[in-house]
């Protein structure tokens, strides 16, 4: 655990090395369910004003040691602005926050800019420790939520950053958490197809049938293979009310029908979602999505829609083409590792007629050419990258990891172990179940379900860990449902690439462990941010 600080120019004094190591031997001492500490040592620039890291570090191990603490990590960010990075960004202590939570149960800190410099910070750190149940502690600074006073003090920080924060969108993201959680309609628009309408049980999402009438038309043209510009035009000659007033273009009428939520499912859009950025579904508890009205289209209806519009993209329809690139950090060039890139080029004929043509070409291109193929038909690529992707992964599930806590079966294991205690004393000789007939006999009994119940707890239930759960989605269904642009986003998370060796030659590189980076994992800031 000892660290020499070198990127500072720093190193442990034969003192202070000695008192460390004595900190650590009676930290070793303490008892096996003592709380585990994380200590957070952070540093930006090292002047004669500022307390080095090592002094910081020392200081911590004496307090969490006070505190009857084990230290089990140190998270030490050096060279790291408080102002620019929050903890959960930090190299070292976010790897603790994101990934190892389950490990420590309480986080020191030296003092409070060494922590944060943003009240604001520090209010969802605090809110985060509450979620987590976590103890959030300093040294130097009366911030402690296990005492009274440092609630309160954490209290007081939390209300003034609300204060700082702006209250009425602190008061819409508080509706639309709640709106998650429930099947009555709480806030937003509905999607095209819905209207809402107050019933004796609150707010209710029903369907808007001329509305309905129009998408199941839509739906009708798309089967006979018709483009999304030409109903466009269709409906626009017809004068249909468009959603937004004026008229219907081909982007805004795919983003309705691209959306989960016409199966009658409650969607929501991603934390700083881009404007083309689809919608998400929410899953209730029990990992089902949550329905909050009659469908419009049914689930095979939504995937052959879905279908239409992926062979559109693919044969270039003029509604449909992406002017920009796809699959940034997937598809890699086989020579110099660089990415594929869209490129278009707009000519004019003598006609004066202008004709614009695509290519896929490797960003060396403009640098230093690494002969790496240029490629034609970018959105025959991306089919292919697609439909090779389905393949391999489309069935396998989604898995969700979610933090769960051990507090309620470690107090039941206790519980029991007291309980047959008790009854092995009272059924050994001299005890008050010894030789008492009936009651001996209940008492064997009770002991016996006791011990059961104990054998059948799982240890590891009784700690703080992540737990990986199928929601019963596959990929396949996660991506129809969701679009290219999801795919995309879980393809680089994963670190799957998708390489060309040429011109009609290209392999799809999957991490051995790809299931495991696959999984999703809630980022609890990126939620409240």
């Amino acid at each position: 655990m000892l660290t020499d600080y070198g990127i500072l120019g720093l190193e442990w004094s034969p003192g202070e090395r000695k008192e460390l190591e004595e900190l650590q031997r009676r930290m070793a001492e303490l008892p096996p369910d003592a709380p585990r500490a994380l200590l957070s040592v952070r540093l930006s620039v090292l002047t004669e004003e500022t307390t080095s890291p090592i002094r910081q570090e020392l200081d911590l191990f004496r307090f969490a040691l006070l505190r009857g603490c084990r230290v089990v990590g140190v998270a030490r960010d050096l060279n790291v602005s408080a102002t620019k990075v929050p903890p959960w960004k930090r190299r070292e202590l976010g790897h603790w926050i994101s990934e190892r939570a389950p490990e420590f149960d309480q986080m020191l800190f030296w003092k409070m800019d060494r922590f944060v410099r943003r009240i604001s910070d520090l209010h969802l750190m605090i809110e985060w420790c509450k979620e987590y149940d976590k103890i959030l502690a300093a040294y130097k600074d009366p911030i402690d939520l296990d005492s009274a006073y440092g609630e309160m003090m954490a209290t007081m920080i939390a209300g003034m950053a609300r204060i700082e924060a702006a209250n009425t969108g602190i008061r819409l993201e508080s509706l639309w958490k709640y709106a998650r959680t429930t099947d009555r309609w709480v806030i937003g628009k509905p999607v095209y197809g819905y209207k809402s309408i107050e019933t004796p049980k609150g707010r209710r999402l029903v369907l808007d049938t001329d509305k309905v009438r129009v998408l199941h038309w839509v739906f009708g043209m798309l089967q006979r293979k018709r483009s999304l510009h030409n109903i466009t035009k269709i409906l626009n000659r017809a004068q249909v009310p468009a959603p937004q007033g004026g008229k219907w273009y081909a982007r805004n009428l795919q983003s309705i029908l691209n959306n989960p939520a016409l199966r009658g499912l409650r969607t929501v859009r991603p934390p700083n979602a881009k404007s083309k950025e689809l919608s998400r579904i929410v899953y209730d508890r029990e990992g089902r999505p949550m329905t909050v009205a009659p469908p419009i289209f049914t689930d095979e209806q939504f995937a052959a829609i879905q279908d239409m519009l992926n062979r559109n993209s693919k044969h270039g329809s003029s509604s449909t083409r992406s002017k920009k690139s796809r699959f940034l950090d997937v598809i890699k060039c086989g020579n110099c590792g660089e990415n594929y890139y869209k490129h278009s080029t707009t000519r004019t004929r003598a006609s004066g007629e202008k004709r614009t043509s695509s290519r896929l070409r490797c960003a060396s291109f403009t640098k230093t050419p690494c002969g790496a193929p240029s490629l034609p038909d970018p959105d025959g690529v991306y089919a292919t990258v697609s439909d090779t992707v389905l393949e391999q992964l489309g069935d396998f599930e989604v898995v969700h990891r979610q933090y769960s806590r051990g507090a309620e079966n470690l107090a039941r294991v206790t519980e029991l172990q007291e309980t047959i205690k008790h009854y092995m004393e009272g059924l050994a000789p001299g005890g008050m179940y010894h030789n008492a007939g009936f009651v001996t006999k209940q008492a064997s009994e009770t002991l016996q379900k006791m011990g059961a119940e104990l054998e059948a707890i799982d240890p590891e239930s009784t700690k703080d860990r992540w737990e990986y759960k199928s929601i019963g989605v596959t990929y396949r269904q996660h991506w129809t449902a969701l679009g290219m642009a999801q795919m995309e986003e879980d393809l680089r998370r994963a670190g799957i690439t998708f390489v060309i060796q040429g011109v009609d030659h290209a392999e799809l590189l999957i991490p051995e462990d790809v299931k495991q980076r696959l999984v999703v994992k809630d980022d609890y800031f990126k939620s409240k941010l």
